[in-house]
């Protein structure tokens, strides 16, 4: 054989071992991806008509079950009781957008896989269960209804957990949408009308969206300057109108452009639960770049949030970032720094768990269709953020502001609350008003965030997002 030919015939030898390897890739490694695509029309068809399992809250409220075809039982129609309240943590299964939220993290969980694929068919040769498992949830229903109602036509979200255990007790956000309305004749329609809205009914702003985190960052700044013996409660501060920022033309101005209380000196505890901004940003500049960015770390900024659900990661800038202009900015909680509202609920947390945090979970349970558990989360410690002497000191300091501070809204009848109010600018891209929390503080049960976005020119964490804190934890709490 000449040559060329040699080269021809090893030319076709590549492509031939490239073209079967190809294959076997497709047909024996990456099967699932392609058969769960939602692009893959014939398949998904089959999933959306199979059987699903179900999906309960902690108290047994149905959220999400399939319904049998009274004119083919082998064909099932998906069902979402609750509606909107749920609609972005639970999702839904839909043939021509696939599945979303909980419906997608845990499809093959909950799918049927009777007489579905190759693999379904091998697995019920060897005696394997193909029923549908089903999902029970951390969420309690009612508490769930009650901050969805709280928030109201607000647009904005919350986050309640327990903070013994990291369990989300409550996960809404507003506004929202129907999610059996992606399986109507006209969801196509439906669902354009909902991706054009600006207000993103369809996005959880839980998780999926960063806000700066304001003056609830100052929990995070005063928790460092405690446990790194900067500064405690009584440590006292010149209670400057403005604080001119050395190296920029920039100032840190006070909410209403006045000192924090008579323009001497006044105490971190007091400048906290007033929330001083000069103040606060010279107690960061004190504590420096470095510690406060580890600091940040601890409360699980800069990193995967680790949910069931795809989260975004909250982000405070490095060390190298943050120069003096930039710290102090920083450490009121604007500039560069964004938190997601299950971010700041856990930043509540970890003070109410007396300085530990619990990694968060939304699924306590995977079960049979028998109810036997199959899989069981089992609570998890995140990171020792600070000691509990510390969270004691900080805890204190975010009672006062319930008490006598900023976040009077919130209080409830004879309970000891903690919080933090926050409020950017009017003016900024991204307005937000905050609330975080917890309660009762001697025994917490409950830490949350609450988080509205766009709520107009003069409205304040204290106004608008403490409120709707107050209307959960009143629920929560009163028995």
């Amino acid at each position: 054989m000449n040559r060329p030919m040699r080269r021809v015939t090893a030319f076709l030898f590549v492509a031939f071992a490239a073209l079967l390897l190809n294959v076997t890739y497709i047909q024996a490694i990456a099967t699932s991806k392609y058969r769960d695509s939602p692009l893959n029309p014939r398949v998904a068809a089959s999933i959306t008509g199979k059987e699903r399992g179900l999906i309960v809250t902690a108290d047994g409220t149905v959220l999400a079950r399939s319904i049998a075809d009274p004119s083919d039982p082998s064909r099932f129609t998906r069902e979402y009781p609750q509606g909107a309240v749920y609609a972005q943590v639970v999702g839904y299964s839909s043939l021509l957008f696939g599945d979303e939220g909980l419906e997608r993290a845990y499809a093959d969980e909950l799918r049927s896989r009777r007489d579905l694929t190759v693999s379904d068919l091998i697995d019920a040769l060897m005696g394997r269960d193909l029923s549908p498992k089903s999902l029970e949830l951390t969420l309690d229903n009612a508490l769930q209804h009650a901050a969805y109602d709280a928030l109201g036509d607000n647009v904005g979200a919350v986050v309640a957990l327990d903070p013994q255990t990291g369990a989300v007790l409550a996960m809404a956000s507003t506004p929202s949408f129907d999610p059996e309305s992606m399986l109507a004749a006209n969801a196509h329609t439906l669902r354009e009308q909902l991706l054009a809205d600006p207000k993103e009914p369809l996005v959880n702003k839980a998780i999926a969206r960063t806000y700066p985190p304001a003056s609830t960052f100052k929990v995070v700044v005063a928790s460092s300057a405690v446990e790194n013996g900067v500064a405690g409660p009584t440590t006292q501060f010149n209670d400057l109108a403005e604080l001119p920022l050395e190296g920029s033309t920039s100032s840190i101005h006070n909410y209403g452009n006045g000192p924090c209380r008579d323009g001497t000196t006044v105490p971190l505890d007091v400048a906290f639960r007033y929330s001083c901004n000069t103040i606060f940003a010279m107690l960061g500049l004190q504590v420096g770049a470095p510690t406060l960015y580890e600091t940040s770390l601890q409360f699980g900024f800069d990193a995967p949030v680790g949910l069931e659900l795809s989260a975004e990661e909250s982000y405070f800038p490095t060390p190298n970032e943050l120069d003096g202009p930039a710290l102090a900015q920083s450490s009121i909680g604007e500039r560069d720094v964004k938190a997601t509202p299950l971010e700041m609920a856990m930043v509540a947390s970890s003070i109410a768990h007396e300085g530990v945090l619990m990694q968060p979970y939304l699924v306590s349970r995977i079960v049979d269709v028998s109810g036997q558990t199959l899989d069981q989360t089992t609570p998890q410690i995140r990171s020792e953020v600070v000691s509990s002497a510390t969270a004691t000191v900080v805890a204190q300091m975010m009672e006062g502001v319930v008490a006598s501070g900023t976040g009077t809204r919130a209080t409830v009848p004879n309970v000891r609350v903690a919080g933090k109010t926050g409020t950017t600018d009017a003016g900024s891209s991204s307005q937000a008003v905050w609330f975080i929390g917890f309660a009762p503080v001697d025994n917490p049960t409950i830490a949350l965030a609450v988080v509205v976005l766009d709520a107009g020119e003069n409205a304040t964490g204290g106004t608008v997002a403490a409120p709707i804190a107050g209307n959960i934890l009143n629920y929560w709490l009163q028995p």
